[in-house]
């Protein structure tokens, strides 16, 4: 970024800050931090985003992205409607990275080690959540659909495997004749 878009950025978010400050300060409006700053995380999150779209080879910007965003919902929502919620949000510390690894694989050369801290992460956030009454079901579905998977991936591997020496050994019956 040249010098004087630079300065001209900072130049209006700063008097942007000092309208709003003044503003409180008049009594033209109610301005508290306490609802506020999450919305700080939320915007820095956007940046990084608007960052990562505006030069795409940049995808680390999607790691702090996501994580800004992920924690400044769960603390906007607690700010407004009550701190205990946090006892419920908690896994969302580690779903907020467990995305950023997963969308810095979507969106970037799609490395496979990206997949694993994101694919533990996540089912983390989620295991620490099933203990609420919404997931209660959910992770018994799961375990029972990963492990017929298991079963028959297991079953169509021995299978194939199987079939192809049945053929080899017919091939070689029929080279000997």
């Amino acid at each position: 970024m040249r010098s004087e878009t630079r300065s001209l950025v900072w130049g209006i978010l700063l008097i942007v800050v000092g309208i709003i400050f003044l503003g409180h300060n008049l009594g033209w409006f109610y301005f508290d931090w306490e609802f506020v700053w999450p919305l700080l995380l939320i915007v820095g999150g956007f940046l990084f985003w608007i960052g990562w779209l505006i030069k795409r080879e940049e995808y680390g910007l999607l790691m702090p992205g996501t994580i800004l965003l992920v924690y400044g919902i769960m603390f906007q929502y607690s700010a407004l409607y009550g701190w205990y919620y946090m006892d419920l949000l908690w896994p969302g510390f580690l779903l907020g990275p467990g995305l950023g690894f997963f969308f810095m694989y979507l969106f970037g050369p799609h490395e496979k080690g990206l997949l694993i801290p994101a694919s533990i992460l996540t089912l983390l956030a989620l295991l620490f959540w099933s203990g609420r009454e919404a997931f209660r079901y959910f992770w018994p579905l799961l375990l029972i659909a990963v492990g017929i998977y298991l079963l028959f991936r297991n079953r169509t591997k021995s299978f194939d495997s199987g079939t192809s020496n049945v053929q080899e050994e017919v091939n070689e019956k029929g080279k000997e004749e």
